[in-house]
């Protein structure tokens, strides 16, 4: 691939591959996926991260040598693939179910596909994902984002909505953008929705001078003060349906809730959703191609 800069917002068929068979075409052996780390790592020519040097050449075995300070440098180095026995193109192959499959992929489904010897070897490596999205730096939503709370959990008999067993309260902040489809989201479970809980959570996921679009919800005049615009429109009584108000939140629930049911059959218990975890996901060709 040519080393051409990422966009703002990475586009399908520059970027990345759009469907299956441009993915195998972009990635037909473990040569071409290290090209495309070295391509994401030095998006202007290698560079040397001991000294900076920007001359250096290809080995034999995939790693790069720099000419001023003679190291050999991977381009794995500090990701999870380094230091694996696993081929590149697996572990691309893995990340592309992961990541294009509405419903999600578990360990078991992935054992399937993947053609592992063990399912340890599959769940190991869909927890080196979602580790290495977890711990991925994060800066704050900005510009015009949308704000709403839900509640999430497995699949349980008898009451539903808020005060279901087996469920929790989550916040929801998605970033709208100028392009098709929404920008990046946060999700983090809450113990209910005062005003300080909300606002607490906006201060941690959202950049102040943000102007949140939410709902009606006494909560959150007070919690946006005077660090955030607040624009809400109140779905009773407006001839509105709250899919229409906040689409972004809306469809970020719609996935969440189908992974949920997809990748974990709707067994996630309330005990393993711990008041205050998050999680920070970046909306994928999913979400923009599905608007």
């Amino acid at each position: 691939m040519a080393n051409l800069p990422l966009h703002p917002q990475p586009k399908a068929d520059k970027d990345y591959p759009r469907a299956y068979a441009d993915f195998l075409g972009w990635f037909p052996d473990d040569a071409a996926c290290l090209d495309y780390l070295d391509w994401l790592r030095w998006p202007s020519g290698f560079s040397c991260p001991d000294c900076a040097g920007g001359t250096g050449w290809r080995l034999k075995d995939g790693r790069w040598w720099c000419k001023v300070c003679r190291r050999r440098v991977s381009a794995t180095a500090g990701t999870i693939f380094h230091h694996t026995r696993t081929p590149p193109t697996v572990w691309f192959a893995a990340a592309w179910y992961m990541t294009t499959t509405k419903n999600g992929v578990s360990a078991k489904t992935l054992h399937r596909l993947m053609g592992f010897g063990s399912y340890e070897t599959a769940w190991a490596m869909l927890h080196r994902f979602r580790s290495a999205i977890r711990h991925a730096e994060h800066t704050p939503l900005c510009g015009d984002v949308e704000v709403d709370e839900t509640m999430i959990g497995g699949v349980r008999p008898g009451k539903r909505g808020r005060g279901a067993e087996g469920n929790v309260l989550v916040a929801v902040a998605v970033a709208q953008t100028q392009l098709k489809g929404f920008g990046h989201c946060r999700i983090q479970v809450i113990p209910n929705a005062e005003a300080g809980t909300v606002r607490s959570f906006l201060l941690t996921h959202v950049e102040p001078g943000s102007t949140i679009l939410t709902d009606g919800l006494a909560s959150y005049p007070s919690a946006a003060g005077d660090g955030y615009i607040l624009r809400s429109t109140p779905i009773k009584g407006s001839g509105m349906e709250a899919h229409d108000v906040l689409p972004g939140v809306h469809r970020v629930v719609a996935f969440v809730k189908r992974w949920l049911l997809g990748t974990h059959q709707g067994a996630l218990c309330q005990r393993r959703l711990k008041i205050g975890s998050s999680a920070h996901l970046v909306i994928l060709p999913i979400l923009q191609k599905s608007r």
